[in-house]
């Protein structure tokens, strides 16, 4: 399971990670949260919000170039759903470019890779594998659980 959550966390192919970074590699007795690591976690974060605001351009420019007033019902609505789906992706993408400037100010303020909750070390891997993780690991499953037991 913690592998494909890994991989499920926009590696690409050849191992790197968004806009082509590579993971972070710790040398021997490393500080958490050097200003090197830092810096890592501020291209990644940065290259994914570019890859983001990227889309969202592509997706203003395609909704404007296949706008068409279709005669045929069937062919329009078509369209608008298509359409809908797409606004519900980029506000989805939206929130999470908040998450990624949220987390740049974590950086800036060096708060960046410690739990909320406990303010213990989030951990470089989770960190690569989710970039704005403010919980470590075993707050983040207390959370999903309380979460299920709300919702039951």
């Amino acid at each position: 399971m913690a592998a494909s959550k890994k991989k499920a966390s926009k590696s690409t192919p050849n191992g790197t990670l968004h806009g082509g970074i590579s993971p972070y590699q710790e040398g021997k007795n490393e500080e958490y949260m050097s200003a090197e690591q830092k810096e890592h976690f501020r291209k990644l974060l940065l290259a994914w919000k570019t890859e983001l605001l990227d889309e969202v351009e592509r997706t203003v420019h395609h909704m404007q170039d296949e706008a068409a007033n279709f005669p045929d019902p069937n062919d329009r609505a078509s369209q608008e759903s298509e359409f809908a789906l797409e606004l519900r992706t980029r506000d989805r993408e939206r929130k999470l470019i908040k998450k990624i400037d949220e987390a740049l100010t974590y950086i800036d303020s060096d708060d960046y890779g410690y739990c909320e909750i406990c303010g213990i070390d989030i951990g470089v891997r989770r960190l690569e594998a989710r970039p704005t993780a403010t919980l470590c690991f075993d707050c983040k499953t207390l959370d999903e659980i309380r979460e299920r037991q709300v919702s039951k």
